[in-house]
């Protein structure tokens, strides 16, 4: 049994090189001050979180056979990630059972240590599937990356395991399935300086069983402004009952040149009402949809590292050996308003820097301006403008635009110090 350092990872393998084990460890702790919102809204408060104590313990038990075990204790709260078992014995396929991240969008697939800015889009955080319990067959040679997974129910933490097993045992309700594929075209991977990434994916979903048994049959959708401090939820929709099915389709494109790496994405998700809907249900099928691009670059000699394996952005290489610095920018939409269904629209306009002091650590400093229209107003719980007699009003109706403006607008300042072992 030998010990060695890979890219900052301690890993233990067997003489033969059979057997490797080693810990993927990641602690995040945010700070975060928030600016200049309406003095007659809701105050916003200042604040500081460890988001995330990663704990994942991984083998490559033979050369087919693949394991691992992730789960998250930020701020004393457990949740379990990822649970897998792989088998890669078959050329240029891999197999896969457990609890892990669909293959739909290439922001959320791409880990949070390789992130340009410290929290993901919300668009693509909303509208697009996440972890999941299910099985996944992929497919990659050379340009080409193929995915198709079968997923039953989110696993997450207690409270999602209760309404599963209530839904079960006290309603005999059947697990809604889901099926989620991705084709990502990679037409530069002989090239280490340069990579295109050019992605679809579609996952068609039942209603599923994670949700307490009332909401059963229904889909909700809801969002924070890409930050972890500021827990208010502006963007919305409230329980959509009766639904029969949603349909979530995405079309993303990447690319990266040496030290510089961009991408964007359109994100869709239709919500389909079930034909025998109650009399005066609104039938009409809601369409919800969101954008973002972003693009990041590091100033001293670094390089910018794709996984054509996984069709996702991997760790950056540093160009010093103090480390780097990286420039990072970014805008992104998402408008959870259709129909009869008001959740809201919300954009913000993000800048960020990050040092790179080693594999291991990193500092993110991020500055944001949020916003929000006039519906996100937190399923009616948040102040978003003035009514006719100048008064603070959460209802979006009776909102007067006096001065041109509704919704809640506000800048942020955060920062994060990382560091993975």
């Amino acid at each position: 049994m030998g010990v060695e350092e890979r890219n900052g990872i301690l890993v233990l393998e067997s003489v033969d090189s059979k057997y490797k084990f080693w810990l993927d460890n990641r602690i995040n702790v945010d700070a975060a001050t928030f600016w200049g919102q309406n003095k007659d809204y809701d105050k916003i408060g200042d604040g500081a979180s460890i988001r995330r104590a990663r704990f994942a313990i991984k083998a490559q038990l033979t050369p087919r056979w693949y394991g691992e075990i992730d789960v998250d204790f930020a701020n004393g709260v457990f949740e379990l990630k990822d649970a897998i078992v792989r088998y890669t014995g078959i050329k240029n396929l891999e197999l896969q059972a457990g609890n892990f991240k669909e293959n739909f969008s290439m922001s959320r697939n791409t880990s949070s240590r390789y992130q340009p800015l410290m929290e993901r889009p919300m668009s693509a955080t909303t509208l697009g599937p996440s972890r999941s319990l299910g099985y996944n067959v992929k497919y990659q040679k050379d340009w080409l990356f193929a995915s198709y997974g079968l997923f039953f129910h989110a696993v997450k933490d207690l409270e999602t395991r209760t309404f599963v097993e209530d839904n079960n045992k006290d309603f005999g309700r059947k697990e809604g399935l889901a099926h989620t594929a991705k084709i990502v075209i990679q037409p530069l991977y002989k090239s280490e300086d340069v990579g295109l990434h050019l992605g679809g994916a579609i996952s068609y979903r039942k209603p599923s069983t994670d949700v307490a048994p009332a909401d059963y049959g229904s889909v909700r959708l809801s969002s924070r402004n890409s930050t972890s401090i500021n827990r208010k939820k502006y963007l919305d929709t409230d329980v959509i009952k009766n639904v029969h099915h949603s349909f979530h389709t995405t079309a993303e494109i990447a690319a990266f040149y040496k030290a510089l790496r961009f991408e964007t994405a359109y994100i869709q998700e239709a919500v389909y009402i079930k034909k025998d809907a109650p009399a005066g249900f609104d039938q009409s099928t809601k369409v919800f949809k969101g954008a973002f691009v972003q693009s990041s670059y590091l100033l001293f000699g670094g390089h910018q590292r794709y996984d054509y394996n996984g069709a996702k952005f991997n760790q950056v290489k540093r160009g010093r050996s103090w480390g780097d610095v990286e420039l990072a920018a970014r805008y992104d939409y998402m408008n959870l308003n259709s129909k009869n269904i008001f959740g809201g629209a919300a954009e913000s306009y993000t800048v960020g820097i990050n040092y790179y002091a080693s594999r291991n650590v990193k500092v993110m400093v991020n500055y944001q301006y949020n916003n929000n229209d006039r519906y996100a107003n937190g399923k009616g719980k948040l102040l978003v403008g003035h009514d006719a007699g100048g008064n603070p009003t959460k209802d979006y109706k009776k909102v007067v635009e006096s001065d041109g403006k509704a919704g809640v607008d506000y800048n942020m300042l955060s920062v994060r110090f990382e560091i993975d072992f």
